[in-house]
């Protein structure tokens, strides 16, 4: 299994942009599809992104156009780079690993801790 740690959350104005990463070990990373997702308060996880082990990109509809999912085999690193954040972008964003199935959205089999992204209005 490997083990994901996310990092880049935080508060940011409606507008601008933040940037997360998932760093990735114990197993090999450049076979494997990511993904992130997200959950806010009250409500349930949604898919946001995903890459393949080749590079092919997902977006869930609400994100497209604003969100980029990108990887770096050579960190073993995922990225989320977030554009024109609106409020209702607020949730904690969990990476993910090991997909149970494909394309997404997809199930995943391993999970980050999350981290708290907040876009005040």
């Amino acid at each position: 299994q490997v083990q994901l740690v996310e990092s880049g959350g935080g508060l940011v104005q409606a507008g601008g942009s933040l940037s997360l990463s998932c760093a990735t070990s114990g197993r090999t990373f450049r076979r494997i599809g990511m993904g992130w997702f997200r959950q806010a308060p009250g409500k349930e996880r949604e898919f946001v992104a995903a890459v393949s082990w080749n590079g092919n990109t997902y977006y869930a509809d609400s994100v497209k156009g604003r969100f980029t999912i990108s990887r770096d085999d050579a960190k073993n690193t995922v990225y989320l780079r977030m554009n024109s954040l609106k409020p209702e972008d607020t949730a904690v964003y969990y990476c993910a690993a090991d997909p149970i199935s494909w394309p997404p959205p997809a199930d995943f089999g391993s999970w980050g801790q999350g981290t708290q992204v907040t876009v005040s209005s």
